[in-house]
């Protein structure tokens, strides 16, 4: 399985985690972006976020948030996909027009 795109930053309990799942369950990463180096604002996230198909966005251990971004609105959707700095939260995952927002072991089985 190859992911398109991630959104990691270095030092992140995390991403260590989504990294430690992407190499237990062989899945590769095309491009992979670092979060320290290029900051994704409100409105470069949406930019991102509104062509995915689905958004799923982990909140914690045991929460996942589903949206469809033509159905949803942007400022619920960015309430949720940004960290307290204002970027996009890391990790962050687009794998087949869909799009993975925090960790969660949950989550990454939608991949």
């Amino acid at each position: 399985m190859t992911i398109e795109w991630a959104y990691i930053r270095k030092g992140c309990t995390s991403c260590k985690k989504a990294l430690a799942y992407f190499e237990e369950h062989k899945i590769s990463v095309d491009l992979t972006v670092d979060a320290r180096k290029e900051k994704i604002d409100a409105q470069k996230a949406w930019d991102v976020i509104k062509h995915q198909k689905h958004i799923y966005i982990a909140k914690g251990k045991n929460k996942i948030l589903t949206f469809v971004p033509e159905a949803s609105d942007a400022e619920e959707i960015l309430k949720h996909a940004l960290g307290r700095t204002g970027n996009l939260r890391a990790p962050t995952v687009i794998r087949m027009a869909n799009i993975f927002i925090g960790f969660n072991e949950d989550i990454y089985t939608r991949l």
